[in-house]
């Protein structure tokens, strides 16, 4: 009987790293520095110098980075934001909790990202308010005032084209890095590589403990170089106080823990080794995959250093492969079986099924495949022969039979 193959493996790199953690608990324990105090201090100084960010600012989460960044950087109530819909809901929510509204772009067919066609197609044909100058929501009426595409799986969107659309429009720029601690991008217009978090006004990361950076629970951070956001981010994840007992603002209790930075410290080290071997076990995949009939590999482009977060294929009958690899004990998932624009906690936006019908037919179809630095060859060979003996036996659709 073979071994399963797990989704996710979070204990090999947690028993590798247990000394240096077990440390970083203790210091905490004896010193009691368990918020702010020099452990943050020196995440957020590693971090920002390995996105290449100025600053970084240390959350509790990623929701709460999403939404501190879209509130530093002016969105507020009675506004629209331009987002995707293949997303976690937090995307969504983030833009909600900011009193804005979303509004959702269509996706890039080949990288799932936001497409920066769809995204300039869209500002054009949305009215004009002749007064200020913006752009008009098609479906809320209200101003646009940021666009927030998500690095989704770990790779970057592209960033030139949508960078330069959110000047032609005078949008702020609001990366969702959640998945893409690492992620590269070539910019032609600066003619050099940028890490994903370096590039907008500022960036959201999530260290869920199942991200490519994980904490021990719950953590986040924003990364900018302008000072005045990062100066109202530190304000706003402390109840809207720089000096203790004295509140400018209403903020919010958002602060990220000390012993969590300290984790985050420890493994940042160890992070571009990770990528490399996620990188790796990508590359392994598409050659299995390549004698594999009816499955659609990922697409990266020139201009791309993905990160792989997620290794995620497309095929038919997608719910009775996923079944018969569990059955197997090969574990996957599915990120995200329904987009956002028809979740029905934003069914009050009006959208319905054939309105992103691009989006909606990706979250019919993909899977996400068994990723982690440790996966060897052999348990990766296992999956790609399953998953073509599986397919051998299912009905194809047009899609996946053509690929």
């Amino acid at each position: 009987m073979n071994d399963p193959i797990p989704f996710l493996d979070l204990v090999s790199p947690h028993r590798e790293l247990e000394p240096e953690l077990m440390a970083i608990m203790q210091s905490a324990l004896r010193s009691a520095g368990f918020i702010g105090g020099s452990m943050l201090q020196e995440f957020e100084r590693n971090f920002a110098e390995f996105i290449g960010a100025a600053e970084c600012i240390g959350v509790s989460n990623g929701t709460d980075a999403l939404r501190f960044a879209l509130i530093a950087a002016g969105v507020k109530p009675g506004d629209a934001v331009l987002t995707v819909a293949n997303s976690f809901i937090a995307t969504a929510e983030a833009i909600t909790q900011a009193g804005a509204v979303p509004e959702f772009i269509e996706v890039d067919e080949d990288t799932y990202n936001m497409c920066p066609h769809s995204l300039r197609t869209y500002l054009e044909e949305c009215p004009l308010d002749v007064d200020t100058g913006m752009r008009l929501g098609r479906r809320t009426g209200m101003p646009i005032t940021a666009v927030l595409p998500v690095h989704l799986f770990g790779q970057m969107a592209d960033m030139d084209a949508i960078e330069e659309i959110a000047q032609d429009f005078h949008l702020e720029l609001i990366e969702d890095a959640c998945q893409a601690h690492g992620a590269e991008y070539f910019s032609e217009r600066q003619n050099r590589w940028r890490k994903a978090g370096s590039i907008g006004r500022a960036a959201a990361f999530s260290f869920y403990p199942g991200k490519n950076l994980g904490a021990c629970g719950d953590a986040g951070a924003v990364t900018t170089s302008d000072p005045r956001i990062a100066r109202d981010i530190r304000r706003l994840r402390d109840h809207g106080s720089a000096t203790k007992y004295y509140h400018e603002v209403i903020g919010f209790n958002g602060r990220l823990d000390s012993i969590q930075a300290g984790f985050l410290d420890v493994k940042l080290k160890h992070l571009p080794r990770w990528n490399e071997m996620r990188r790796s076990a990508a590359a392994r995949y598409q050659a299995m995959f390549e004698t594999v009939r009816g499955v659609i590999t990922p697409f990266e482009p020139v201009q791309s250093k993905a990160v792989y977060h997620l290794y995620v294929v497309r095929l038919s009958e997608r719910n009775v492969v996923q079944e018969r690899l569990a059955a197997a004990g090969i574990g996957t998932g599915i990120h995200y079986p329904v987009p956002i624009h028809l979740q029905k906690a934003y069914a009050e936006l009006g959208y319905r099924k054939g309105d992103l019908p691009i989006t909606e037919s990706f979250a019919s179809d993909i899977l996400s495949l068994p990723m982690f630095p440790e996966i060897s060859a052999r348990q990766q060979q296992r999956v790609v022969e399953r998953v073509a003996e599986i397919t051998e036996c299912i009905p194809r659709s047009d899609i996946a039979a053509n690929a």
